[in-house]
């Protein structure tokens, strides 16, 4: 089994960089914010710079790479200029990667904030059509959400109503956090292959496009969303195994967002690799 894994990377150094550090860890495929995931000011990447990583990705079989929208974005947001914000900042984003081949575009789907859940699903729907009319094919991931506050996106059922209400879905795809759905109460690591067979009864599992690698702090349900390093959470190693090696979960591009430095990435990957192919 070839699994293509990787972990979130700093943009800083521009997007070759990005692809070289992947391969002196080990990685195939990587993550990336699309600018400071807290607010501030943002560069553009050269030309140049996106050919780069293009032929250094094409050459060394990368697997679709996954950008991150910034977590100041709020598609549901009651403020109608926050929303622009996102939705501006969001298409600017899309412009970009439209230029990376299969590249991946993936933000968290939002807080309602006491406007109620099934608002919250309508203005994020609506943030998603007008994006993707700005933008000519990247792939749209909604993350799966560990439900704190009045995050949406807890459930598959509410990932499944976004979709519903976007006038092209066949541009939306899903992204799992392992962490974020054992918060949410998914036994994603005790029944890897019950969780996924609800996720294509409620979502369809040709819209699951990436896995967010993570073990978790909390127990099953926690509703937390604290990130642990792989085997140190109650996910465990030997649950984290069985989720990467499920036949839809390992054609994927799975990213770890433990809290590593580069060297624990490198650990980690190598780790996950090895249990794979032992299997």
């Amino acid at each position: 089994m070839n699994i293509k894994i990787g972990c979130h990377l700093s943009v800083s150094g521009g997007y070759e960089n990005m692809g070289k550090t992947a391969l002196s860890i080990g990685a195939d495929t990587f993550q990336f914010f699309t600018r400071n995931p807290r607010g501030g000011s943002f560069k553009a990447p050269t030309d140049e710079d996106i050919a780069k990583l293009n032929a250094l990705m094409a050459e060394n079989s990368f697997a679709p790479i996954i950008a991150h929208a910034p977590y100041t974005l709020n598609p549901c947001a009651a403020d109608d200029a926050i929303r622009a914000y996102t939705k501006d900042t969001m298409a600017a984003d899309l412009k970009i990667l439209d230029n990376i081949p299969n590249a991946l575009y993936n933000f968290h789907p939002g807080c309602h904030v006491s406007q109620g859940v099934e608002v919250g699903i309508e203005k994020t729907a609506d943030t998603l059509n007008d994006i993707l009319k700005r933008s000519s094919r990247t792939i749209v991931l909604i993350e799966t959400m560990a439900g704190k506050g009045s995050e949406i996106g807890k459930t598959f059922e509410e990932v499944r109503a976004i979709i519903d209400r976007v006038d092209d879905s066949s541009r939306v795809g899903v992204c799992l956090d392992t962490c974020h759905v054992h918060d949410a109460g998914y036994d994603i690591s005790g029944d890897p292959y019950g969780v996924l067979d609800e996720f294509n009864r409620v979502i369809g599992l040709y819209r699951l496009r990436a896995i967010h690698l993570n073990d978790s702090k909390n127990p099953l349900g926690a509703h937390k969303d604290r990130h642990e390093k792989i085997g140190d959470g109650y996910l465990t190693l030997d649950g984290i195994i069985k989720i990467v090696s499920h036949p839809v979960v390992s054609k994927l591009p799975i990213c770890l967002e433990t809290p590593n430095e580069l060297d624990g990435y490198a650990r980690e990957i190598a780790l996950i690799r090895d249990a794979v192919k032992s299997l």
